[in-house]
């Protein structure tokens, strides 16, 4: 329940924050009259053409709501008109937005947050996370232990189950000798278990010693914690998504450097929109896999459509053919496993130095 909980409120908060940074252009209701409450400036619209304020104000609980409603499923009527453009046109949906078209759509980091947020938040509700649990010796003793002693455990049940269905003396005595087994690992583990709470165990993590004490420390809260550090890389990759737009920059500028036509900015508004999409599309994908929908087909479809939508962006947005559309997706597809593992290395360094 708890996470169905956290999950709602990962969208909600990507939802407002979306909201936050989106303009304000083009989303009037109803007149305004008098003067502006904020700077006292003669109203001759629906919001003041001096600060922007909105002419008419809300006082109400009932206000408060609706603002929440809007920013979680409205975003004012934009987001219904900017997500089937994202999703089929999404080049001109970069083009359209440069050149200017800006009220019409919702802006590329208002968007960019919505996605990102909701795409872990759904993430959370169907129980795509960090692994809590490893089987090493680089987890705290006790806890090592207990899952040793669970895994054993089940070993020893499942051979009990098979020797007791078993009809042939050759599989009957293999069953046998797998319950020994494991019967002498729960004795080994409950005995190392008595050790340990004995203090007689040395259990001591080794220390790393790479003559950069920021460094040692990091690798010693690896050791120590792997679960614990492992949640919060997952925690942070929301959080420091924002940076796949810089790190992912010089990649696509280097596909078209020569364009003099095409700036930074075109560029950045390109990966903005790619990778909300991105994000998007990956909640349809963890949903049809939590409602049961095969792998095999699921996992075709995560992999070419990424490649389909890139290939399409990149055409309608620079105005190149087919062909050299095609070719730049299969190149910016292998930047982008670079920038993903840079990506990964930023939030470890985070994590270990922070």
């Amino acid at each position: 329940m708890s996470g169905e909980i956290e999950a709602a409120g990962e969208l909600a908060t990507g939802a407002l924050l979306g909201r936050a940074v989106e303009p304000g252009a083009g989303e009037g209701h109803g007149e305004g009259h008098g003067l502006c409450l904020n700077c006292g400036t003669a109203l001759i619209g629906s919001h003041c053409h001096n600060c922007g304020q909105a002419g008419h104000v809300h006082r109400s609980l009932h206000a408060i709501g609706h603002d929440i409603l809007h920013g979680v499923f409205h975003f004012e009527g934009k987001f219904w008109r900017t997500l089937p453009m994202l999703a089929w046109r999404p080049g001109e949906l970069t083009k359209r937005y440069i050149a200017g078209e800006r009220a019409r759509f919702v802006s590329p980091m208002a968007i960019f947050l919505f996605s990102v947020f909701a795409m872990f938040a759904v993430f959370s509700w169907v129980g795509i996370s960090a692994p809590t649990e490893f089987n090493g010796s680089n987890l705290k003793p006790v806890a090592a232990i207990d899952y040793a002693k669970k895994d054993a455990r089940e070993k020893l049940e499942k051979a009990q189950k098979k020797l007791a269905t078993a009809k042939d003396e050759d599989d009957k005595q293999r069953y046998r000798e797998r319950i020994t087994d494991a019967q002498n690992d729960l004795a080994g583990l409950d005995k190392a278990g008595k050790s340990l709470a004995e203090g007689n165990l040395d259990v001591t993590t080794s220390e790393a010693h790479t003559g950069w004490h920021a460094l040692d420390h990091g690798i010693e809260k690896w050791q120590k914690n792997p679960a614990l550090m492992l949640y919060k890389l997952q925690s942070a990759s929301y959080k420091f998504s924002w940076l796949l737009i810089p790190l992912s920059l010089p990649f696509l500028w280097s596909l078209f450097f020569w364009k003099r036509q095409y700036k930074l900015y075109d560029h950045t508004i390109f990966i903005i929109y790619s990778i909300s999409f991105m994000s998007l599309f990956y909640i349809v994908v963890a949903i049809a896999a939590a409602i049961g929908l095969r792998s095999g087909p699921l996992g075709m479809v995560a992999v070419l459509v990424p490649f389909i939508h890139i290939t399409r962006q990149l055409k309608q947005a620079y105005d190149i053919g087919w062909f050299s559309a095609f070719m730049r997706a299969w190149v910016l597809t292998f930047f982008i496993s670079w920038i993903l593992v840079l990506f990964v290395l930023i939030l470890v360094a985070l994590g270990m130095f922070g």
